[in-house]
């Protein structure tokens, strides 16, 4: 239990600096400025851009294939003992508020473990949270590459055995097509207040 809670304070601690890297001021001419939660340091285009990963099929896929409609983009691990669980799950849930209110919106789970996560393990872990969520998964240097693109941080713990936890960022990304990435959300920003943010940007794109 002990080497749990150092864990998810590891995590928050990550969390909160990325946080401050990530997210300061953002420029006059943000046609989303009334939608945000918090400015984006550089603009928004400092954040987000092309991918190529592996969907739960194994097929190749890039972000243009995944990124079409508004989507809510999260870097976890299928092994995460609890933090991306509950954050996956408030994600499934802002995206049914926002179907029941007549948005379309897809959740997309990107892997950062890709020695666990094989294409059909990351599917089916996307597929138990909702039935519009994405899992994709990759090479080390794939997701890498996409890791970097979002700004996120990831490290596995050393381990013999295949039972190691990976520390991450947690926070997840609103992403709109032909857009790009236009916010972010914190943990503990709940499903109501997500969906009614998501919705701003739809309306307002």
């Amino acid at each position: 239990m002990t080497r749990l809670v150092a864990i998810l304070a590891a995590v928050v601690a990550i969390a909160v600096v990325g946080g401050t890297y990530l997210f300061t001021r953002t420029g006059d001419d943000d046609q989303f400025a009334q939608c945000r939660g918090s400015a984006v340091a550089g603009g928004a285009g400092q954040i987000g851009g092309p991918f190529e990963l592996l969907n739960s099929k194994g097929e190749t896929v890039t972000d243009a294939d995944v990124i079409t409609e508004p989507s809510l983009v999260y870097f976890g691990y299928t092994f995460c003992p609890d933090v991306c669980p509950f954050d996956v799950a408030r994600n499934a849930d802002a995206i049914d508020i926002l179907q029941d209110n007549g948005t379309a919106t897809t959740g997309v789970f990107i892997s950062v473990d890709p020695q666990r996560d094989t294409p059909e393990v990351v599917g089916e872990y996307a597929d138990a949270m909702h039935e519009k969520m994405i899992g994709l998964t990759g090479s080390p240097e794939q997701i890498k590459a996409a890791s970097q693109a979002y700004k996120t941080y990831y490290k596995a713990h050393p381990s013999d055995d295949d039972l190691y936890l990976v520390d991450h960022s947690t926070f997840t990304y609103l992403v709109l097509p032909e857009v790009g990435f236009v916010d972010f959300f914190r943990r503990e920003v709940t499903p109501e207040q997500m969906a009614e943010r998501v919705q701003c940007f739809v309306d307002h794109s």
